[in-house]
């Protein structure tokens, strides 16, 4: 298994393993706001994966955005792998409304981390987990 960037590890929730990603909740309650960590070593870019992990890393991604939609009902669902700040593979879903204190400018840096709430962050780690099927 890849060991997952130490500032990823710092900054979220790791839920589970997909067949091909670790996915993790960013532990900032402003947005709901997950990561998708494909589980090789040393991918700093999508198209460094081989041609099945790329395919299958596009298929968590349609799956986990799907169950955020339904999940969350959001405004805009954005979807970005930027790597400027941790080297490592990982693709971001960002739940987002039109209500969100970031709206409509990116999330990154907008505004300050926002801690969840224990039952909050209880409740979306179990509607994304039971949607996916997750341990």
């Amino acid at each position: 298994m890849a060991a997952i960037h130490p500032q990823l590890r710092d900054d979220c929730l790791i839920l589970g393993q997909l067949e091909l990603c670790h996915l993790l909740l960013m532990l900032d309650a402003n947005y709901p706001w997950f990561i998708l960590v494909p589980d090789r070593e040393n991918i700093t870019e999508i198209h460094q994966l081989d041609e099945a992990d790329q395919q299958q890393l596009m298929r968590e991604s349609v799956l986990v955005s799907r169950v955020l939609e339904k999940a969350f009902s959001p405004d805009k669902l954005n979807i970005a792998a930027l790597g400027n700040m941790v080297p490592q593979c990982h693709i971001h879903h960002i739940v987002r409304y039109r209500t969100d204190v970031a709206w409509p400018a990116p999330v990154w840096g907008r505004v300050p981390v926002k801690e969840y709430q224990e039952d909050a962050l209880a409740a979306v780690v179990e509607t994304v987990k039971q949607a996916l099927s997750l341990p």
